[in-house]
Formats: C-alpha cells, sequence, structure tokens
C-alpha cells in the first residue's frame, strides 16, 4: 500500500487533524534535528492505536513509538513508515488518597507538580526530567538518586499486535535505564503510581533545589537530548569525557557541552549525522584512553 492510501486510512481511524504526511521530524525532536517521517500521526485513545498497530503489522508498515522526542536522535533522511506520537493527545492524571494514575503522553514535569499540589511526595526526582511519562517508565529514568521504579506499581502497556497487557510491581523488571516494557517494545498506555503523602512546603523546596541544580550544571538553554550517555560501572560518563580533553569539541553543528560534558548540544545548525559522529568520536577516545565502552542512553533512529 502506498503512503497516500495508507495515510488516508489512519485518518479514518485517528481523524484528520491528528496524521501528519512528510512531516520534519526536527518539530518533534529537542535536539532540533531528523529528516520527514512518512507519516505521524498522534492517537487519542488506545482503540485508536490498537487498530493503527494491525494496519501496519497487516500491510508490513515499519513503526516507531516515540513521547515528546526528549531522548531522541532521527537520521537527516527521516523515517520510512509510521511514527505513533504518544503525548498531548493521550495525557491525564487522576489523583486518589496516595495513588496517581497517569495517561502516557503526560510530562514527567506535569506529573511532578500534581503531586506537589496534592501534597505527594516520591516524584521529587522527576520535577525537571523533560520527558513523558511513558517513555520514563520504559526506560526506568531517574536523577538525584531516585528512579521509575521506586514509584511505579501498575503498568497498562500495549504490545505491536495492539494487544492490551498489565504488569503489576516485579513483572516490570526494572533495571538500569531498562525495563520488561522497553524489552519487549511494549507501549506504555497509563500507569499507576503509588506516593506517601508529605509536607507541601518541603516538597517545594526540594523540587527547587533539585530545578536549580539542573540549572546551573546542565546546558538547558540549547538543545539537546539530555544525557546521551549511560553511567559506565564505577565511573561517570561526563567525567570521562572531560578527563579526554573533550569539553567544547564540536564536529559541524553538534559540541561536547562545555557545561556539563555528558551532554552534546546543538550550536544552532547540527544534522543529526555531526551527533552521531560526535558521539562516535567520544566512545572512540574514551576507549582508547580508559578502555571503557560508553553505551548510548538516548535512542537513534530512521533511515540509514
Amino acid at each position: 500500500m502506498d503512503k497516500m492510501n495508507l495515510a488516508h486510512i489512519i485518518k479514518k481511524i485517528a481523524g484528520e487533524q491528528n496524521v501528519m504526511i512528510d512531516e520534519p521530524m526536527k518539530n518533534h525532536s529537542s535536539f532540533k534535528v531528523g529528516g520527514a517521517a512518512d507519516i505521524l500521526v498522534t492517537p487519542t485513545s488506545a482503540f485508536q492505536l490498537s487498530e493503527i498497530l494491525k494496519l501496519c503489522k497487516k500491510e508490513n508498515v515499519p513503526i516507531f513509538i516515540i513521547g515528546n522526542g526528549s531522548n531522541l536522535i532521527v537520521s537527516d533522511k527521516g523515517i520510512r513508515g509510521v511514527v505513533i506520537k504518544i503525548f498531548d493527545n493521550f495525557s491525564g492524571c487522576k489523583v486518589e488518597n496516595n495513588t496517581m494514575s497517569v495517561y502516557a503522553g503526560t510530562l514527567l514535569s506535569k506529573v511532578s507538580n500534581i503531586a506537589l499540589k496534592n501534597e505527594l511526595t516520591g516524584l521529587e526526582f522527576a520535577a525537571g526530567i523533560p520527558g513523558t511519562l511513558g517513555g520514563a517508565i520504559a526506560m526506568n529514568a531517574g536523577a538525584y538518586g531516585g528512579e521509575m521504579k521506586d514509584v511505579v506499581v501498575e503498568t497498562e502497556c500495549m504490545d505491536l499486535n495492539g494487544e492490551i497487557k498489565v504488569l503489576r510491581g516485579s513483572e516490570h523488571e526494572f533495571g538500569y535505564r531498562t525495563s520488561h516494557i522497553l524489552k519487549n517494545s511494549y507501549i506504555v498506555l497509563k500507569s499507576v503510581l503509588h506516593l506517601k503523602k508529605g509536607n507541601k512546603q518541603e516538597i517545594k523546596e526540594l523540587m527547587d533545589d533539585l530545578n536549580r541544580r539542573r540549572k546551573e550544571k546542565q546546558p538547558l538553554e540549547m538543545p539537546s537530548a539530555g544525557s546521551v550517555f549511560k553511567r559506565p560501572e564505577g565511573h561517570f560518563a561526563g567525567k570521562l569525557i572531560e578527563d579526554c580533553n573533550l569539553k567544547g569539541y564540536r564536529i559541524g553543528g553538534a559540541q561536547v557541552s562545555e557545561k556539563h560534558c555528558g551532554f552534546i548540544v546543538n550550536t544552532g545548525n547540527a544534522t543529526a549525522s555531526d551527533i552521531q559522529s560526535l558521539i562516535k568520536h567520544i566512545q572512540e577516545t574514551v576507549k582508547s584512553t580508559y578502555g571503557i565502552e560508553l553505551q548510548t542512553e538516548v535512542r537513534i533512529i530512521g533511515e540509514k
């Protein structure tokens, strides 16, 4: 089936306003790079998502799931197939006592602020993480000593066949920047978080302190995808990169941040190719200097 016919059917499922053809992915990535996706769709329900997945499987069309693109590098050639964006159209939150039920497309910063308003503690670490809840759970996002695994008790997901699964407790198989969800390419629909009653002022003070520390240490004023590399056991990626004298090193418009060497920033005109070349150079330099292989934390997708 050709692109236009496929887009026509997807529009019938998700609504014309929620489907874009030849959409530049730089508009959907915090790095502000990436070529066009054949079709980008923002479903508003689990039913729509399931129907789109079943259609793509039947037609043998590749699919790519993204949140708000804060942990993503899309290639300059773009994406052949269908990008499903779980974001604004798939968001919402309900609070009951110490429990929050949150849809996958809700920004983590928003979830943290709702927790604050309801005097619930346990999510302070997530206040400055730029991603959506779904992406954060899939990769067990964390910061300042906290991780999603500390608060997630149940997750409703969908597999790539469009079937719903429910994971509880240890079934999530959370690890360092991984989970059962990530390993099996499940799509988070919504999740239940269990928090504790706390003091509103103390929660706010901790959130403010963590956000202040982020601003001081991270290049939040420039396009990036956050921390590029996973933390190697017994080391810090940023320190290894800095000790290799790579602070400020650049290829094209991509640069190792002067503020935090664990970040690569787009100085204004970077391509995905610049960023990927810089990642490779960093990995090779750290390997040859220290014998340590840095693994990427960011997702790299698209046509090679």
